[in-house]
């Protein structure tokens, strides 16, 4: 794909025409449209809950342990896909504001859970049902009788990319 003036669809008179097959420039295309739609939606998602005073990544806490509940925090960080030290920073976040408790773990000590406190379900639950409308109007470019196949390949892609080893 040619660089493209940061102004205009039309090929910046200095690019290059990549020099590769149909199969790897479709593969680069793809990678780009999906990653630019990413960043839309998260844009997007971002600016609903910072209404509210939270990170879209505290947002995916308070959200996952509302529908979950409590949870260990290696399973937290599992879910929302952060760092262990990105976890107990952002619990250690959510536990200031009062709306994550950290509880013990009865059968290991060492291990901590996190919950909501009444006022964390309480905003959750005042919050989730605009937020999902965000997102699903974000989602309103593919027909609703068309994202759950969308889905499929994108997880399709997920696990595939996940099952190769790293470049050398």
């Amino acid at each position: 794909m040619p660089t493209t003036h940061p102004h205009s669809d039309a090929p910046h008179p200095e690019a290059h025409e990549p020099d590769v097959d149909e199969r790897t420039a479709a593969a680069l295309r793809l990678w780009v449209i999906m990653s630019r739609a990413q960043a839309a939606v998260s844009d997007l998602a971002s600016a609903d809950v910072a209404r509210h005073g939270l990170t879209l990544a505290e947002f995916g806490i308070l959200e996952a342990l509302y529908h979950r509940g409590p949870m260990l925090l290696g399973e937290v960080q599992k879910r929302i896909l952060v760092s262990s030290g990105g976890i107990t920073f952002l619990v250690d976040r959510l536990v200031a504001k009062g709306l994550v408790e950290r509880r013990t773990c009865e059968s290991d000590r060492r291990a901590r859970y996190a919950a909501l406190t009444a006022k964390g379900e309480e905003l959750v639950r005042d919050i989730f049902p605009a937020h999902a409308a965000v997102i699903t109007r974000a989602m309103a470019g593919i027909p609703s009788e068309d994202q759950q196949h969308v889905a499929d390949m994108l997880r399709d892609v997920g696990r595939h990319a996940a099952n190769l080893p790293p470049a050398d």
